[in-house]
């Protein structure tokens, strides 16, 4: 049974909160993340150290939902849109920027091409521009 659009989407950012066990569930096993980390390896296990690594650095991580545009055919195939915020408390060293204790909330914006009921590729963009900025202000002399 091909899951629900909100199912899909729930679990893939829940895998992506680090219940990582549940991506491979989500995504298709040649799944492309479009731009890769530095260091991610491709498909879904290439994902895994880069969602462990955010995990340790943020606690209560949390990618949180705002927006779902649905553009996929009456086949369910196609591509959807997503607007969420990643959150937490910034614990640990990320991206050069040490733990500042504060909470974060990180823009991201995804574009996830579906195939038969799973998620074949992903582009995305984060605004870490901006979470260095304010990780800057705190620990700035």
């Amino acid at each position: 049974m091909t899951p629900s659009i909100d199912d899909l989407v729930t679990t893939f950012y829940r895998a992506f909160s680090g219940d990582t066990d549940l991506l491979e569930t989500v995504v298709t096993p040649d799944w492309e993340d479009i731009p890769l980390a530095p260091g991610q390896g491709p498909g879904p296990q290439g994902a895994v150290p880069i969602i462990s690594g955010l995990s340790q650095a943020v606690s209560e991580l949390e990618i949180v939902v705002l927006d779902v545009v649905d553009g996929r055919g009456s086949d369910g195939n196609g591509t959807i849109a997503t607007r969420c915020e990643i959150r937490g408390v910034h614990t640990g060293e990320l991206m050069g920027a040490p733990g500042t204790g504060r909470e974060i909330a990180v823009a991201l914006h995804e574009f996830h091409e579906i195939a038969d009921g799973r998620i074949r590729r992903t582009w995305h963009l984060e605004d870490w521009f901006g979470f260095i900025r304010r990780a800057q202000d705190v620990v700035a002399p």
